[in-house]
């Protein structure tokens, strides 16, 4: 193998593994929109709590 392809399929699997890295932190912070309530709801639930 050329000495060119080996840089660029090291600098290559560097740059995907920061992408999966970047992805995967990002995933964690944030909340899949499917898991969350209607909208409506939770600012009325939140009304509730905070007239007690």
């Amino acid at each position: 193998m050329q000495r060119n392809k080996k840089i660029f399929l090291i600098l290559f699997v560097i740059f995907m593994l920061i992408m999966c890295w970047i992805g995967y932190d990002i995933s964690q912070r944030t909340t899949f929109p499917g898991s969350k309530g209607n909208l409506e709801q939770r600012i009325g639930d939140d009304l509730e709590k905070d007239s007690k």
